[in-house]
């Protein structure tokens, strides 16, 4: 997004990617774990993405309003995504709302004051698109080359970006590739299936769950 607000190519080649990768993964789900795509939540109004950007301050790139715009978070928990669920709109403004009273309170305790070498605990210009037990992944709308990315802001650390990707459209690709191709996101997260049919992610070496067995997420063109 450029200075002015306005949108960019650059915006538009993001949004079209996230909106292909969305495509491919909801035709994987509905074809593969029928249960984990009724999870997906219908798309934000744009009424909700609007005041959501208003309450944080922060213009949304590109790329998370045209997620938003495919499914507004999931209708319920579920493990659909690697690193962690995705949020509804209003739950991204009640996580950023949390994080920021409680970064104020800790400066106001004298805590909270980080290295200059390190990550905050927590920026106001961080977007917590997906989270789960207190720890957010987060799109880092500071200013500068680096504005879009995707990192960590967890509960009892340091933001880590370390990792991550360069974008939400850069991950949600991946995510894509690896179930219809196979292999891991970020080279750790795989896909699998529970013994009810629901799409799980989890570590490589994680092939259990609840004591029950894991079975790897059919990959469709890579057998072809």
């Amino acid at each position: 997004m450029s200075d002015d607000g306005t949108r960019t190519a650059g915006d538009e080649a993001r949004a079209e990617a996230v909106r292909e990768a969305w495509a491919r993964i909801d035709a994987w789900m509905r074809a593969h774990a029928p249960d984990s795509y009724e999870e997906l939540a219908p798309p934000a109004g744009p009424a909700a993405v609007e005041a959501a950007q208003a309450e944080l301050g922060v213009r949304f790139p590109a790329d998370l309003l045209a997620s938003l715009a495919c499914h507004d978070g999931l209708r319920h928990w579920a493990n659909c995504l690697p690193v962690r669920p995705p949020l509804p709109v209003s739950e991204i403004v009640g996580h950023w709302r949390m994080c920021v009273e409680i970064d104020e309170a800790n400066r106001a305790d004298g805590e909270g004051r980080e290295p200059e070498d390190e990550e905050p605990w927590w920026h106001p210009q961080w977007v917590p698109w997906a989270q789960s037990d207190g720890d957010a992944q987060i799109i880092d709308m500071r200013p500068g080359p680096d504005q879009g990315r995707l990192g960590m802001a967890y509960h009892d650390d340091c933001g880590v970006f370390e990792g991550g990707w360069p974008s939400l459209s850069a991950y949600l690709t991946e995510v894509a590739e690896v179930l219809e191709k196979g292999g891991a996101v970020g080279g750790t997260w795989v896909p699998y299936l529970t013994c009810d049919g629901e799409l799980w992610w989890s570590l490589k070496d994680e092939t259990e769950l609840n004591g029950e067995p894991l079975t790897p997420a059919p990959a469709p063109a890579a057998a072809s």
